[in-house]
């Protein structure tokens, strides 16, 4: 069967997405600033068993921009939508990184609507602010008083720089959002994948408290791998999840 895009219209925007296969239904969710086809790997191998359907989030990929700056609130909000109109049932969901904090605020309040939940380099966890943070912070907003064009361009990450204005305001709603409360509230079947050298949610830190607040989740390191282990190590990620789903 071949791979098949598309694009619906859903709440006024075009949204694009990708499915191939038949069988039990898996959404794929990808992380910032990257896309559907992020999933390659994992795509082309689900298919064999599954139904595999794989969104580009609003403001990324093929889809249409947002209006508006959304924390993830709004895009879990976003997401229950598109899986309705898209016809899935009750899905096992595999996300990345910011995908994973999508999945977390869903499934936290409405976790009936899944069925087994994969993160991997799952992001979400606000760490304790460093008093060189704070200055650099405080610097930031005295400076944008006065020359925001100078700030912008001079402060934050080099992702956060690369962004048009009404996604950096997005992105700041979404990586200060802390998702611990939201994690300790999931009960769906829950595996935890992380690269072992990954510095972006290194598995010490993200992995293990994802680990110890999700009731019953797993754990996997994967050696050698980064933060997008699934794509540096397909084989092996997806020997991984077929033992989980097939469990």
């Amino acid at each position: 069967m071949l791979f098949r895009s598309f694009i619906i219209l859903l709440d006024g925007k075009f949204v694009s997405y990708q499915r191939k296969g038949e069988g039990k239904d898996v959404l794929l969710l990808h992380g910032y600033g990257s896309k559907k086809e992020s999933f390659y790997y994992q795509t082309e191998f689900l298919s064999k068993s599954f139904r595999v359907t794989v969104p580009d989030f609003l403001g990324f990929g093929c889809s249409a921009p947002l209006d508006e700056p959304w924390g993830v609130g709004g895009y879990a909000d976003w997401l229950i939508r598109f899986m309705c109109a898209v016809k899935l049932d009750c899905p096992h969901i595999i996300a990345h990184s910011f995908g994973a904090r999508v999945a977390v605020k869903l499934l936290a309040e409405r976790g009936e609507i899944a069925d087994k939940l994969i993160i991997t380099g799952g992001a979400g966890l606000v760490k304790p602010r460093s008093p060189q943070y704070i200055r650099r912070v405080n610097a930031y907003r005295r400076v944008k008083k006065f020359f925001p064009r100078f700030a912008e361009r001079h402060y934050g990450s080099e992702e956060y720089k690369k962004l048009p204005p009404l996604m950096r305001e997005s992105y700041k709603k979404i990586v200060n959002e802390d998702l611990k409360a939201s994690a300790a509230k999931i009960k769906n079947k829950t595996l935890l994948i992380y690269g072992e050298n990954d510095i972006v949610t290194p598995f010490n830190e993200e992995g293990n408290t994802f680990n110890s607040l999700i009731c019953g989740s797993q754990l996997k390191i994967m050696p050698d791998c980064g933060h997008f282990c699934f794509s540096e190590n397909p084989a092996l990620f997806n020997k991984i999840i077929t033992e989980f789903l097939s469990d």
